[in-house]
């Protein structure tokens, strides 16, 4: 193993970021309706023929791909190739968008009277908009946004839009086109909707697949679709989705199209409109369908104050360099190219890794404001059981230290040097009052709702004002988590030995992999990230065989020790619910961790709430899946086959991970 960290020249304290330009000011003193109504000229692709979205359909269905798959089909099924094709435009007609710009220009002047009157500022990096204007001219170009809210792919059409960029051509799940009137006019702002599963359907996703291979081919207009598949409800980066980056890439492997211009977007919102919603979501509560009736319904949130929205266009991503060196091309010259053919290891490998990367650069442009911090030292305090809250003074203090160690690490921080940190802290209590009470100057989470009627019902009311906070501490996971993994190995290894610290931090990052975005194979480079972050900053000593904490490094160890601990709860509690079950089908996975944990909150041998959150109980299933220690059982639909002794293996290192409660499960 490496004795030296091999990140050191990639300081993030000198990663250059750009500058940001409030793009609702303009807005504020000026027509909404001329603004709509305005002349607009995008700068399309220079290889694009422009032509209309009905043109666009029939090169699908004449295209020979389509024509292959239809042949199969119709051998495989006894239709005719008639009926089969007849099958395929009716998929087309359901799938695809009908872009117009007038309706394009009714959104541009409601979304600006809704935006003016939500947030107080929709910042863009100008910098960032002039190199995807470039890039859109040059190559197909792939928008590559965050998911954290519903608003996330109104405010970018919103923004192409009003730069004069050409409209995006935006892949959306079916549940919006249950909204009747609304779900059609986002088909004529540009969605085309898509299945959330295709199962075996080889018909479904040859149409798709042809789609959206022939837009990237054409250039016809740049394509937006979200990485992680579906919004994130807990505003942690999701494990990212395959399938349609792989599509989007195959034009370039087989040689179609030069390249094609990847661009992550990094969406931040200083207050999440839906953040009640996922809270209750994420303890059981199903979300309302989509519906119209529904939207008009969600009409009181206009009299909210949302903050802020930070919108970052970060660097094209060239799939050419990407795939220099990594892939062999000419693999593709071997069969004719409209003949569908499954992805090598190879090429599934490299797709995989160009998702990580893409979406690590979404989460080093995210941009996190002073509240995200706040939660970070609430909720800290909140489990270390300071039951009447925490004096203002000190929270200040503590806040500002944390923003210190958080730009430090790297943070694209948004915090206003030029106003004392009072005000700050003050401002964004201020903002999120709906969760934090302030009371003899002392400052608590808003846990007492007063409507409960059980000591369940009491928890739950509580579990939503916490997992609603978690969702805002965790966008910052991503800045601390190398570090945590480091802290937690260091605390719990038997030695100081830098062989032994690195098998921990292995074991834990291997763990945690479901939870965190950690890129396959990069174990050590992350170890080596982390050492440098901690010997930067003082925490630690480094030689050749060993690890020392500094004086002043305890109280940065005891923090990044703190971050995983919720983590380290929750994956425990699981593996002790799975040793007590015999014969567990998959769907009662759930609603039955979700009991074990309510009991044991009431009695208080589990200390974190937010161990309740569904989306760490799956992440923690499936890690134990991956690790072999729970395996699905062919033949039984959902089915788990638990192997106990790994379980409590498991259970028992994890115990020993946990710093500061050595009594959580006493056993349960």
């Amino acid at each position: 193993m490496a004795s030296k960290a091999v990140y050191s020249h990639r300081d993030p304290m000198l990663k250059k970021r750009d500058d940001f330009e409030d793009m609702l000011e303009e807005r504020r003193n000026s027509s909404d309706l001329r603004y709509a109504l305005r002349c607009y000229t995008p700068v399309l692709y220079k290889g694009l023929t422009p032509c209309k979205a009905s043109e666009l359909k029939r090169m699908v269905l004449q295209s020979d791909q389509l024509r292959y798959v239809i042949n199969q089909v119709s051998k495989e099924t006894d239709m005719t190739t008639d009926e089969v094709a007849g099958e395929a435009a009716a998929i087309l007609e359901e799938m695809a968008h009908r872009l117009q710009l007038s309706t394009v220009r009714f959104f541009a002047f409601t979304l600006t009277k809704v935006f003016k009157t939500l947030f107080r500022s929709i910042c863009v990096n100008e910098e960032g908009i002039q190199r995807l204007q470039q890039a859109i001219h040059n190559h197909p170009v792939v928008l590559l946004p965050s998911h954290r809210s519903y608003m996330d792919f109104l405010l970018m059409s919103y923004i192409l839009y009003t730069y004069d960029l050409a409209l995006p051509v935006i892949a959306a799940g079916m549940d919006f086109m249950g909204m009747k009137v609304v779900g059609e006019m986002l088909r004529m702002s540009g969605a085309f909707f898509i299945r959330r599963s295709f199962g075996g359907d080889k018909l479904y996703w040859a149409v798709f697949s042809e789609y959206v291979k022939i837009m990237v081919k054409t250039g016809y207009a740049p394509l937006e679709f979200f990485l992680e598949g579906t919004r994130s409800r807990t505003a942690k980066s999701l494990t990212p989705k395959l399938g349609l980056l792989n599509i989007v890439m195959d034009p370039f492997l087989k040689g179609e199209v030069f390249d094609v211009s990847l661009v992550p977007v990094s969406i931040s919102y200083e207050r999440t409109l839906e953040e009640a919603l996922y809270a209750r979501e994420l303890l059981g509560i199903p979300k309302p369908k989509e519906s119209t009736s529904g939207l008009f319904k969600a009409r009181k949130i206009l009299s909210e104050d949302y903050g802020s929205i930070h919108v970052y266009f970060g660097q094209p991503v060239s799939v050419r360099s990407l795939a220099e060196s990594r892939v062999n091309r000419s693999q593709f010259n071997l069969i004719p190219r409209h003949i569908p053919m499954r992805p090598s290891e190879e090429i599934l490998s490299f797709v995989n890794d160009s998702a990580y990367r893409l979406v690590r650069a979404q989460e080093e442009n995210m941009v996190l404001k002073p509240w995200v911090l706040l939660a970070f030292v609430l909720l800290q305090n909140q489990a270390d059981g300071q039951s009447r809250g925490t004096a203002l003074d000190e929270l200040t203090e503590q806040a500002a230290w944390l923003r210190d160690l958080s730009r430090q690490y790297g943070a694209f921080l948004h915090w206003p040097d030029h106003i004392p940190h009072s005000e700050v802290v003050a401002s964004s209590l201020s903002l999120h009052r709906g969760l934090v009470r302030i009371s003899e100057g002392r400052v608590q989470l808003a846990l007492e709702q007063g409507f409960a009627i059980t000591p369940e019902e009491e928890l739950l009311s509580k579990a939503v004002v916490i997992l609603s906070c978690v969702s805002y501490r965790n966008q910052a996971l991503h800045i601390f988590i190398r570090p945590a993994l480091l802290a937690s190995a260091i605390h719990s290894a038997a030695s100081n030995r830098k062989q032994e610290i690195y098998n921990r931090f292995s074991f834990l990052r291997n763990i945690f992999s479901n939870e965190f975005i950690l890129c396959p194979g990069a174990t050590l480079q992350d170890f080596e990230e982390a050492c440098y972050l901690l010997l930067k900053t003082g925490t630690l000593q480094i030689n050749q065989q060993e690890v020392l904490i500094t004086e002043r490094g305890h109280r940065t160890l005891a923090f990044l020790t703190s971050v995983l601990d919720p983590f380290l709860q929750g994956y425990q509690v699981v593996c002790r619910f799975l040793c007590e079950e015999e014969g567990l089908a998959e769907k009662q996975f759930i609603p039955g961790v979700r009991k074990f944990i309510i009991k044991h909150l009431l009695t208080g041998t589990v200390r974190y709430i937010e161990v309740l959150s569904s989306d760490l109980q799956k992440n923690a299933l499936a890690a134990l899946i991956r690790l072999g220690a729970v395996r699905k059982i062919k033949g039984y639909v959902g089915t788990l086959k638990l192997n106990k002794v790994m379980l409590s293996s498991l259970e028992d290192t994890l115990e020993g991970k946990l710093p500061t409660q050595k009594s959580v499960v006493a056993r349960l």
